[in-house]
């Protein structure tokens, strides 16, 4: 649950962060695709092609998670989350020097990389990089729970999604403010996330050993 919380703050301070710096979504591949044509459909195909470079780094970050699983096993969770932390970085240090195109196309392969490994909390499937799904599951659930007059447990589930959704939110508004704020510094707060989750990886995996 932890890991869940940290994962969907850091997806949520990084879709802020894209969209302020870059004017791209580094998780929401729905809203660059409907921008792509909103764009397009009136003729201005340079700003809609500034939407594409994104959903090609989502697709290979899936990629590459499909081919860590492979060559990795159960320590691709744990790799997805170094190179997430180490591209974060790079961005970070290098944004003053970096065209627009490059910190875009990091920041949406390690987003790719990361719904792609951390699928499921508590054994439920999620998402640690959108709302929508984590959205529709908790209102079904507490629709469940209501219906479900006298079942204990019916609002455990329910109420994971709705703090994932939660947690997302938070990640925005901070993502927002920070990177009006300290820009130049901004990105080390999703960094510091996925640096808990990291250790929180391994101590799991320690502990299931």
């Amino acid at each position: 649950m932890q890991v869940a919380l940290l994962l969907a703050f850091a997806g949520g301070y990084l879709d802020a962060y894209t969209w302020i710096i870059h004017g791209v979504m580094a998780n929401a591949q729905t809203a660059n695709l409907v921008l792509l044509w909103v764009h397009g459909t009136t003729g201005d195909w340079q700003q809609a092609l500034h939407f594409v470079p994104p959903m090609l780094a989502f697709a290979a970050g899936i990629v590459a998670v499909a081919w860590l699983r492979l060559v990795a096993g159960d320590r691709a969770s744990a790799i997805c989350i170094l190179v997430e932390i180490a591209l974060l970085v790079t961005v970070a240090v290098l944004h003053n020097r970096l065209p627009d195109l490059a910190g875009t196309i990091g920041i949406s392969f390690v987003a790719a990389m990361q719904t792609a490994i951390f699928t499921k909390v508590e054994g439920a499937t999620y998402s640690s990089v959108m709302i929508t799904g984590n959205l529709r599951q908790a209102i079904e659930g507490l629709f469940a729970a209501a219906s479900a007059v006298g079942q204990a447990g019916m609002l455990r589930r329910p109420g994971i999604f709705a703090s994932v959704c939660v947690a997302f939110g938070t990640g925005a508004a901070i993502g927002a403010f920070a990177t009006k704020a300290i820009p130049d510094i901004a990105l080390g707060v999703p960094v510091t996330a996925l640096l808990i989750v990291l250790l929180r990886c391994e101590a799991g995996r320690r502990g299931s050993t």
